[in-house]
């Protein structure tokens, strides 16, 4: 039979499986609801990709530092996913534009564009720590 203290243990850890078990799934249906094809027949990752690799070639040196110094603040764990996912916002816009380089204006219009609400306060942080006027960009946050 189970009792004292080792059924407080088992129930304990049925618990906290049970919990790990809900938010990994929460994240993983995520991603499986980005990676459904769209009407045209691609998902928003494969859009996603393909932004990044059009404008490959358009990234100046300077303008990939400014990146990465604006996602700094985003925890290490989901920074590579967080970069990415802005560099796609950034090529789609380049793109629309025709843009023949990516400018600090696009990097910035971008961030804004490709991150939630919550996360824009970090944002108008970094860019007041970097001496950057934010008033153009308003209307975008």
């Amino acid at each position: 039979m189970l009792d004292g203290w080792f059924l407080v243990f088992i129930l304990f850890w049925v618990v906290v499986m049970a919990g790990l078990f809900a938010i990994g799934g929460f994240f993983m249906f995520r991603k499986f609801l980005k990676k459904l094809p769209k009407e045209d027949g691609r998902s928003d990752m494969d859009w996603e990709e393909h932004y990044v690799q059009e404008t490959r070639e358009l990234w100046p040196a300077e303008e990939k530092a400014f990146l990465e110094d604006l996602v700094s603040p985003v925890p290490e764990l989901f920074r590579d996913v967080a970069r990415h996912k802005i560099a796609g916002k950034i090529g789609e816009l380049a793109l629309k534009e025709k843009a023949s380089s990516i400018t600090q204006d696009l990097v910035i219009r971008g961030y804004i564009l490709a991150t939630p609400k919550r996360d824009h306060k970090f944002l108008r942080k970094k860019l007041a720590e970097s001496q950057i006027n934010i008033a153009p960009y308003e209307h975008l946050f």
